[in-house]
């Protein structure tokens, strides 16, 4: 069950969702929207087969076909974010009043960590005034290995937050 400010959080996606569609001529279905509720009541990173999945286990009657294309069309308005994290396979997580952050990848189990540090904040402000520049975003990726034989021969884990 979604909490209050998850729910407020949804109807404000959908919202935008709704306009993106109509405003580049995209048939507004209740599967596109269904993909888009379901992903703002997941936590961390998925796979569009780990979605497809999910929703299909929740009862959802859904193609992965629609869940791909949903994917592609909420990339494109910016309510979801695609990393590679050096592999083929792309993985996404929310993107719409989520906290900015950037993230550890063990090359050896595939875990995936998040963590937020403020000083990159200001690398990115200090960088905005030296070159006379707006920034809109970014992305930082740290690749390397778990120091914890127990932690790192696990089973990867892409959802796993700090």
């Amino acid at each position: 069950m979604a909490t209050p400010a998850q729910e407020d959080t949804i109807q404000e996606v959908k919202e935008i969702f709704r306009n993106y569609l109509k405003k580049n001529s995209h048939r507004q279905t209740p599967e596109r929207f269904m993909v888009l509720e379901e992903i703002y009541r997941t936590d961390g990173h998925f796979d569009a087969d780990d979605m497809y999945f999910q929703m299909k286990n929740t009862g959802y009657r859904v193609s992965r076909a629609t869940v791909y294309n949903t994917l592609d069309l909420l990339v494109e308005c910016n309510l979801v974010q695609r990393h590679q994290f050096r592999q083929n396979q792309s993985y996404y997580e929310r993107a719409y009043a989520y906290r900015q952050h950037d993230h550890i990848i063990c090359d050896t189990c595939g875990a995936v960590l998040e963590f937020c540090d403020p000083r990159i904040g200001e690398i990115q402000a200090m960088i905005e005034k030296i070159h006379d520049f707006s920034i809109t975003g970014h992305s930082l990726h740290f690749y390397g290995s778990c120091q914890d034989p127990e932690i790192c021969t696990r089973k990867p884990d892409l959802k796993k937050k700090d």
